[in-house]
């Protein structure tokens, strides 16, 4: 009797399509996740010849700082997250800037003159961290989402989803999100 001395072999011309197929398989399935950001515009650039720097009134300018240690601070009063939002509401709608005919009580003389005056002003300490930044930011964009669906409710009769795109031009005039950052010095 005579052994064969070969060896077995598997057939692996095959193996290359089946990692290939494999390969496009996961890229195909997998997801992939997509950058998140702010949603912010840029102001238009000033035209040549016309004055754009303004004067702000003191009184239509909400200073909110984040300092180092996360804690936010109006107007050197610590405030809790919780109540930024609140603040903020108050202080851009001031019970009403006088023109619509939901808007009752009396002005308070720590608000704004006027929604379509008023500035939030937000400064960040260069140790801030990018969690309570946003954060912030949530709480600022929050205030003027409840402002601009009660002005729609109460002066348009409806809510902002329904309304066509003058109409929603017209909201965000009302309640126009002027906001202004700076970091620390």
């Amino acid at each position: 009797m005579r052994h064969s001395k070969l060896i077995p072999e598997v057939n692996a011309g095959s193996m290359a399509d089946i990692a290939f197929l494999l390969l496009i398989f996961f890229l195909v399935t997998a997801t992939i996740s997509s950058d998140e950001g702010i949603d912010r515009r840029l102001p238009k650039e000033c035209p040549p010849g016309t004055v754009c720097d303004s004067k702000i009134s003191e009184r239509n300018i909400l200073r909110i700082l984040i300092n180092n240690n996360d804690e936010i601070m109006i107007e050197n009063n610590v405030v809790s997250i919780s109540e930024l939002k609140e603040i903020t509401k108050s202080f851009l709608d001031n019970n009403g800037d006088g023109t619509c005919n939901y808007c009752h009580g009396a002005k308070s003389p720590n608000a704004s003159d006027n929604p379509k005056r008023a500035v939030v002003s937000l400064q960040n300490g260069r140790h801030t961290s990018y969690k309570q930044f946003i954060a912030v930011q949530d709480e600022l964009s929050k205030a003027y989402y409840e402002l601009r669906e009660a002005y729609s409710i109460n002066v348009l009769r409806k809510p902002v989803d329904e309304l066509s795109k003058s109409a929603l031009k017209h909201v965000k005039d009302a309640y126009p999100f002027i906001l202004s950052e700076a970091e620390t010095k």
